[in-house]
């Protein structure tokens, strides 16, 4: 049975009283893995909020700022954008087992996710004032491998802290609530980047400040509590940290089965996420600063979309207990959405299209999450296993804008792109993901 947890002493309480485990096949008896306890309505808020603020401070550069700041620097090289977030995305995924490990073996009276959250954020900040600001493609890549470094580090505390703690039958809504204010976030970060646009400083700091203090309001206001009794070493060896990287997949064949088909779920997804920026310039022949206006008016109906799938997926998921329909059907309604926009050159269909595949990302990310908590080989190295789950999209985000370019430029002259091309491509491998989870995991409804 679980407890409704009130407020941290709850939860600094049960982390005392839980025992360290040992996941099997490994040497991990060093680590606790703390009690599953019902999330309670205030404390589920700040994690939403959490999410909220480093979705927004991470995607609004994605989607945005960064391919103004690279065609004020570089006009009429798109390809440089892939580089540059390519890069940073492959610096992060070499690093991000070893952040993983490092956060489950933290002690300190913060506990173990707090001081990754606070210190991600402040990293991230001080990165987007470094790319706001740099003269040079060069200095904006390095700036932009630091920022996507500290964002992306608060951001998975706070989805490792879900792993920690949150029960499987409070799983699909917890993620499709969470996962829903990641999805809003960018959309509305795209707003206030507008509101902003006439200075690029500003399109970086303001999304970038309003993440900050909306994530760090999560270990001010509920306290993680210490994890003195949940770390009994902070000894990482050689075997350690190659452990980190990998996992065995005959021994955990559903964890595999899910890591792939999400993989190639989230590959399809950045193929048509990407260039958004110039596919829309490109499609309504807008110059590219004046496209945020665009997006953020799609964005408008996509945050309907998302909170419609994140909430349906979610909850469904709960009360029917089948997590894997739900996730084919988001595969199958991005398929769609792609279509849509690949044949698309008017506003009216490029918003049809990009409405469906919001909603399709939104049920596929928030019922996949709950599948990630149901399959983890190990709580107590929650840390770790979430690096590795972090993996399947981080991966895809650092190949994909690597691999687009040849797409894009396959079989074209000039200066337009085929975009045709790169969208049907990603319908495919979204299909692929789905079906595979569908199909191969099976230890989850």
């Amino acid at each position: 049975m679980v407890e409704e947890r009130p407020d941290s002493d709850a939860l600094a309480v049960g982390a005392a009283a839980s025992r360290p485990v040992t996941a099997p096949g490994t040497e991990q008896a060093d680590l606790a893995a703390p009690p599953l306890q019902r999330i309670g309505a205030g404390y589920l808020a700040l994690l939403m909020t959490a999410g909220f603020g480093a979705s927004i401070a991470l995607m609004v550069p994605l989607t945005y700022a960064l391919a103004v700041r690279i065609s004020e620097i570089a006009p009429g090289q798109e390809e440089v954008l892939g580089y540059v977030t390519g890069t940073a995305q492959l610096v992060y995924l070499v690093l991000s087992p070893l952040i993983g490990m490092w956060s489950d073996r933290t002690r300190s009276r913060y506990g173990r996710r707090a001081p990754f959250m606070v210190a991600g954020a402040l990293l991230g900040l001080a990165a987007l004032a470094v790319v706001a600001v740099a003269p040079t493609v060069p200095l904006i890549g390095l700036g932009w491998v630091f920022g996507m470094i500290g964002w992306s580090v608060a951001g998975g505390a706070i989805q490792t802290l879900q792993a920690d703690h949150v029960p499987e039958e409070q799983r699909g809504r917890v993620s499709a609530l969470t996962g829903l204010t990641t999805q809003i976030a960018p959309v509305i970060g795209i707003g206030v980047a507008y509101a902003v646009s006439s200075s690029t400083f500003l399109v970086f700091m303001v999304p970038g400040l309003i993440g900050f203090f909306m994530i760090v309001l999560l270990p001010l206001l509920k306290a993680e509590g210490s994890s003195y009794d949940l770390v009994r070493s902070t000894h990482v060896g050689a075997k350690e940290l190659f452990a980190g990287f990998v996992f065995n997949p005959r021994k955990y064949p559903d964890f595999g089965w899910n890591w792939l088909g999400r993989f190639i779920f989230f590959m399809g997804l950045y193929f048509n996420t990407t260039f958004g920026t110039f596919f829309y310039a490109q499609r309504l022949d807008l110059p590219v600063k004046e496209v945020a206006g665009v997006v953020a008016s799609i964005g408008i109906l996509g945050v309907v979309a998302a909170s419609v799938g994140a909430l349906a997926g979610g909850f469904l998921s709960d009360k029917l207990r089948r997590r894997k329909l739900f996730t084919f059907i988001g595969s199958l309604l991005f398929v769609a959405g792609a279509c849509v926009d690949a044949f698309a050159y008017s506003l009216p269909p490029l918003i049809a299209g990009a409405v469906l595949m919001q909603l399709a990302i939104a049920v596929f990310a928030a019922v996949d999450q709950a599948i990630v908590f149901a399959v983890l080989p190990d709580r107590a190295q929650a840390g770790r296993y979430m690096a590795v789950v972090a993996f399947a999209q981080k991966i895809p985000s650092a190949i994909a804008p690597l691999v687009a370019p040849f797409i894009i430029t396959a079989g074209m002259t000039g200066a337009e792109r085929n975009y045709t091309l790169l969208y049907l491509t990603g319908a495919v491998l979204a299909l692929a993901g789905g079906l595979l989870i569908l199909l191969k995991v099976k230890s989850v409804r």
